[in-house]
């Protein structure tokens, strides 16, 4: 097999990490260090493009998504990354089988702006109840479009 040939079969095979959170302080630095793991193994082994701003991007989902689950449900909760088609799907499961609702803007609010940034940011974001918790799952463009805008839906 040729160099090129080993080259597709790598950028062919599926890359995915999850973990496991107990909800305790550190778990949201453990997350944001899984997400740079993920990315650096994309960029190395799957030899793609993940421009900076997509980087600090999926760190910043996760992030949110997490501190989520730590604030909002008790108990684990699970982190998957998952490397398709030119984008990182971050999905995080809880324990709470409340959905998330995107508060309305209001400046003067403190906190409570996560998921208004991570549907703000991303490609997609999508909730789903699960027979236990919920299942959320957010997904970020890998690189910046042509014309240098935002990495968040299509316009």
């Amino acid at each position: 097999m040729d160099g090129a040939a080993r080259h597709e079969d790598r950028r062919s095979e599926p890359v995915k990490v999850s973990a496991e959170y107990e909800g305790i302080p550190g778990d949201i630095a453990r997350g944001r260090e899984l997400a740079r793991s993920f990315l650096a193994r994309v960029r190395a082994v799957q030899d793609r493009a993940v421009s900076d701003r997509a980087a600090d991007l999926v760190q910043l989902v996760v992030s949110e998504l997490l501190t989520n689950a730590c604030k909002y449900a008790p108990g684990p909760s699970l982190v998957d990354l998952e490397l398709a088609d030119g984008l990182v799907e971050v999905t995080v499961w809880d324990s709470e089988p409340v959905l998330p609702v995107a508060e309305a803007t209001d400046p003067g609010r403190v906190g409570r702006h996560g998921l208004e940034i991570v549907m703000a940011v991303c490609h997609s974001f999508e909730v789903h109840r699960e027979p236990v918790g919920k299942r959320m799952r957010a997904a970020v463009m890998l690189t910046d479009d042509l014309n240098g805008t935002a990495l968040g839906r299509p316009s």
